[in-house]
């Protein structure tokens, strides 16, 4: 019988609780902590999981094998740092840290142990991307060309006050958001960007961090992403095409208010003209939590090396840091 982790939930909140929702059958929340104790009892109900306000006391119980850390950016990587420290695996929300700098003390203590650490950028585990990068790594579009996405998010009262629209907490605004997703997904189909052009900027919201983030991503060969993220779309909205010689490929949506998750899969005739098409919809309730955990817990019981990891959201960081440094934003932590 595989092995049963104990899991341990820093940070109680939206995330935290479809961390907890999506552990078993691998997992078995032992642990949960928050500054608002509320919350960690809430997330623990219905188990005999341990709750604290103070994310060092949960750190140090020897039941967690694993900890989730889905607090706000400006912790994240110091409860990691100490979770690696104590020994513990760590599967930490992206974008990990709030600069690229912040994450180096962290790679270097996991080069010195042990343990695994993921980062949680569940996007790569969606079906649409999932069955996309299927297609990609068979050869089903040829030699890629370039990407162009697009994902925002409508507006809500109040949110220039809420804590995203603090540097000090958030690291900056949308494209350290929603802008990690786009940049990483764009690398796990291209591989490494050498060149970076970028535009950040405030058009909407009275904050001081942007709310729309423009990329230029260009690889070795010379394959582009165009990348935009938003959080002045009004209608929530995920695209993504992926252009090769022999195809392309069309993903839009990832359920709920984003939209039925849908890939579409053109592929170039010969005579070229019109081409085939062939449609999947994939109408069920978001999964990718679940099916992301669960890779973790292999690479954890195989002694693998995370596929998602520290190193990916390094170079996320750094395409996010240039383009703020290039745009004038000046979130250095």
């Amino acid at each position: 019988m595989d092995r049963i982790f104990g899991i341990g939930i820093v940070g109680c909140g939206l995330v935290g609780r479809k961390r907890s929702n999506a552990l078993s059958p691998g997992g078995r929340l032992v642990a949960s902590a928050d500054i608002d104790l509320n919350r960690a009892k809430t997330l623990a109900e219905g188990s005999d999981a341990k709750v604290f306000s103070d994310w060092q006391e949960l750190i140090d119980i020897p039941e967690v094998d694993i900890v989730v850390v889905a607090t706000l950016h400006d912790s994240l990587a110091k409860i990691t740092l100490a979770a690696v420290k104590a020994g513990k695996h760590v599967l930490v929300e992206k974008p990990a840290a709030r600069s690229a700098s912040e994450l180096k003390p962290v790679i270097a203590a996991v080069k010195q142990s042990a343990v695994k650490v993921h980062v949680g950028f569940n996007h790569r585990y969606h079906p649409a991307l999932q069955k996309a990068k299927e297609i990609v790594d068979s050869g089903g579009l040829g030699e890629l060309m370039f990407i162009r996405a697009r994902y925002g998010h409508g507006g809500r009262i109040g949110y220039d006050k809420e804590w995203r629209a603090n540097p000090s907490l958030s690291g900056g605004g949308v494209l350290i958001d929603q802008g990690p997703h786009l940049i990483d997904l764009s690398r796990w189909f291209l591989g490494d960007f050498t060149a970076i052009q970028g535009f950040a900027h405030t058009y909407y919201w009275d904050m001081p961090v942007d709310d729309n983030g423009f990329m230029i991503l260009k690889t070795e060969k010379q394959q582009v992403a165009f990348l935009h993220a938003s959080c002045t779309e009004w209608k929530n909205m995920f695209s993504m095409e992926i252009y090769g010689r022999d195809g392309k490929l069309d993903i839009s949506g990832l359920g709920g208010s984003y939209g039925v998750e849908r890939l579409i899969h053109f592929r170039m005739l010969p005579e070229m003209g019109p081409p085939e098409s062939k449609t999947w919809e994939f109408p069920m309730g978001d999964n990718s939590w679940a099916v992301e955990l669960e890779e973790f817990y292999e690479d954890i019981r195989r002694d693998r090396t995370p596929e998602a990891g520290l190193n990916d959201a390094y170079e996320v960081l750094k395409v996010v840091q240039t383009i703020y440094k290039e745009s004038g934003y000046d979130h250095s932590t």
